[in-house]
């Protein structure tokens, strides 16, 4: 099936494109890798009355992690994101890099366009929970920073407001003594994760000092199991507390019934993957290094 007729545009510059974006009201959308949109528009799941390719402004896919603080652009792809040298000083971001789709999804997606289809599947809102990221946005009405806890309010529905779109991501990087992994399970590269865990945990005099876990494909919305990271925090990680804060974690999911799995299926998957993400990101913040890669089926 092909899709319906559309008005085509190509700003060139942030603020033409929200112009764009406000002026013509609720039948547009943003292209930008195509990964999402393309596939909604092919099924004619979604019927726009005109596209804004924003792929070729400049100056949104730089990645900046020279500081504190680690900038990367909306229009950053998934594969330049995973060759970066980022992906090795935060090894999380590499895990989730280089574990979406294949890749020709990798080429083209984009982190921005994962943070705005508002979809819990994706693997980049689960992933920046554990980095406790800072969304950057842009409108017609100036710029704003969300927290992105609670960015995705619902299936498919994001805080952005009406003619705003995602320029960035920010986020602290990791400190010494720091670790994490990101663990995803699916049925083969292409597709979307049954259900994933991240981890990033901090070790200070043998014990847990700070750890964010966050569940991905396990609810409506990207979930942050904070009762999993109050049964690390503080504590010796043996493996009674990983045990403890994995069925925490699962205690905080809310898993649908799917093509995908049963929630009893998902929720044996989420305990599995929490130990194993737990694991990798205390051996890590040991110093030691670690591959980790997504688990198929």
């Amino acid at each position: 099936m092909y899709p319906s007729a559309f008005n085509y545009h190509r700003p060139e510059s942030v603020a033409g494109a929200t112009a764009l974006l406000s002026g013509l009201g609720e039948g547009a959308r943003l292209l930008a890798g195509g990964q999402t949109l393309i596939v909604l528009l092919k099924l004619r799941y979604d019927e726009p009355t005109d596209l804004i390719d924003i792929g070729r402004i400049p100056g949104l896919d730089t990645i900046d992690d020279s500081g504190k603080t680690v900038s990367v652009g909306a229009l950053a792809t998934h594969r330049r994101i995973g060759a970066s040298p980022l992906a090795v000083k935060v090894p999380i971001v590499g895990d989730c890099a280089h574990g979406i789709a294949d890749n020709q999804v990798r080429s083209r997606g984009t982190i921005g366009g994962s943070l705005a289809s508002g979809d819990p599947s994706c693997d980049w809102p689960t992933l920046l929970h554990t980095l406790d990221a800072k969304v950057l946005c842009e409108g017609a009405n100036g710029t704003r920073t969300l927290d992105i806890n609670g960015f995705v309010e619902d299936l498919y529905q994001t805080a952005l407001a009406p003619g705003e779109m995602i320029t960035g991501v920010r986020f602290d990087k990791p400190g010494p003594g720091s670790g994490g992994a990101y663990c995803a399970f699916k049925r083969c590269a292409p597709a979307y994760p049954t259900t994933s865990v991240g981890v990033q945990l901090a070790l200070e005099g043998g014990k847990v000092r700070s750890a964010r876990v966050a569940l991905g494909s396990s609810g409506l919305t990207p979930i942050r199991a904070r009762d999993a990271e109050q049964e690390l925090t503080g504590q010796a990680p043996t493996d009674a507390v990983i045990r403890k804060a994995a069925a925490a974690a699962v205690a905080a999911s809310d898993p649908v019934n799917d093509q995908r799995g049963s929630p009893a299926y998902k929720r044996r998957l989420i305990d599995t993957l929490t130990r194993r993400a737990v694991g990798i990101a205390l051996r890590r913040a040991a110093g030691e290094t670690v591959k980790n890669s997504h688990e198929y089926y």
